[in-house]
């Protein structure tokens, strides 16, 4: 089956794009807006509205294929490529990727994935965003074509089994750390609430006390609201890096001393930290992280410790997994580029005992969630994140109601083929 023909439309992601340096530096929450200076290039402000581009793929049936293309909240941040503007990438699409697709065979994903995957303009891969979307589309285009699911045509190319089962749902609250807590109690999600603790005086507190007393109202709460007694979510919490702020990025005792605190709060529901510090850059991350996760492991302290900043690509994650710079890495899907990455992150970091969680961003849309659920039941990731937005119910809406037709048609299938 042939693609004749590509269609770009611009569109809104579920959230927004946030200058991460500029909240860092102090910039103020003013109701759903900041105040302050930017710090990182291509931002008009602090806060801006999220922006994504749909990529159409029209194939020679008069079918339609797409995926969309969208980055992270904290764009230009981490090692991250720069701000995303449908305006400035609609016209790279056009001149560049829509020449490779018109005529190409859509039959399969991981040839054309990984050929646009590697393309390079003037010296330089396409924006991670770009990648993401169009890699989206050439899945849903050889599902298309071949009258199976994405998750089935993942599961054939990469020798992979389709799950049977709900992979665990991770759901981020944004500020709204308390009221949406209790949506996800309510809801049952396995995996909570985020928190968004990007902030030391006013969310971790200089002595760590403010996230303390979150924990334990957390404990609490779920103790109190939880539908059946054998709820028993695990409680992972991002705290972009404040933890060493507040105690030093190498000192390590002194992280795990607070650490070992945190996890006597939280019993008896099992502790996930991700992003203890930022150094900054990859190596000096993988070794504080390397360095941490040794310090827990020998003193026996039951926190896991999540990797996301400076572990960006299928390469840094295949990198922080063979150093066991920590015990889980966040797969932070847009950052991967083409979904092709994402399959073989989670596939590297199952087959070398990491953790994997297969991540991304408030920041995307409906269409990215939808299709990262089918590359997440083809490779069985330990969690996966309910995305797009910080809302709760509509993140979790849309992967727990993906994951629910992906067993209903597959076993409905097996069934008829039974008969």
């Amino acid at each position: 089956m042939k693609i004749v023909d590509v269609i770009c439309s611009p569109g809104r992601t579920g959230f927004f794009f946030d200058d991460q340096r500029a909240i860092k530096k102090g910039a103020v929450a003013d109701g759903a807006a900041y105040v302050g200076n930017t710090a990182t290039p291509g931002f008009t402000a602090v806060r801006q509205a999220g922006e994504s581009i749909s990529v159409m793929l029209i194939l020679e049936d008069g079918q339609m294929a797409y995926g969309d293309c969208a980055a992270v909240q904290y764009s230009g941040a981490g090692g991250r490529d720069p701000l995303f503007l449908a305006k400035d990438f609609i016209p790279v699409i056009e001149k560049y990727i829509k020449p490779e697709l018109i005529g190409a065979e859509a039959d399969h994903f991981r040839p054309l994935a990984e050929k646009i995957d590697s393309l390079h303009v003037e010296g330089k891969r396409l924006h991670t965003a770009i990648r993401y979307g169009v890699t989206q589309a050439i899945l849903d285009a050889a599902a298309k074509s071949t009258h199976r699911l994405m998750c089935e045509v993942i599961a054939d190319e990469y020798g992979c089994t389709v799950s049977d089962h709900m992979i665990p749902i991770f759901t981020q609250s944004g500020d709204s750390r308390y009221e949406n807590s209790d949506k996800m109690i309510m809801k049952g999600a396995q995996v909570m609430p985020h928190a968004l603790i990007n902030n030391v005086k006013t969310k971790l507190g200089e002595h760590g006390e403010l996230l303390a007393e979150y924990v334990g109202w957390l404990r609490a709460r779920i103790l109190k609201l939880r539908p059946t007694p054998d709820y028993m979510p695990i409680l992972h919490i991002d705290v972009y890096g404040t933890i060493g702020i507040a105690f030093g990025n190498h000192n390590y005792k002194a992280m795990a001393d607070y650490l070992q605190k945190l996890e006597e709060i939280a019993k008896p529901f099992h502790l996930r930290i991700e992003g203890p510090m930022d150094v900054e850059e990859r190596e000096g991350q993988m070794q504080a992280m390397k360095a941490l996760r040794e310090e827990l492991d020998s003193r026996g302290i039951d926190v896991e410790l999540v990797a996301d900043e400076w572990c960006n690509t299928l390469e840094d994650i295949k990198y922080f997994t063979d150093n066991k710079a920590g015990h889980m890495i966040q797969i932070k899907t847009p950052d991967l580029g083409g979904i092709n990455n994402i399959v073989e992150a989670v596939l590297y970091c199952k087959a070398h005992g990491m953790g994997a969680y297969q991540g991304g961003t408030c920041n995307e849309t409906d269409r990215s969630a939808q299709v990262c659920v089918n590359c997440a039941m083809a490779t069985q990731p330990d969690q996966i994140l309910a995305k797009p937005g910080m809302g709760v119910d509509e993140g979790f809406m849309i992967v727990y109601n993906e994951m629910q037709r992906i067993m209903a048609y597959r076993k409905a299938m097996a069934d008829k083929a039974a008969k």
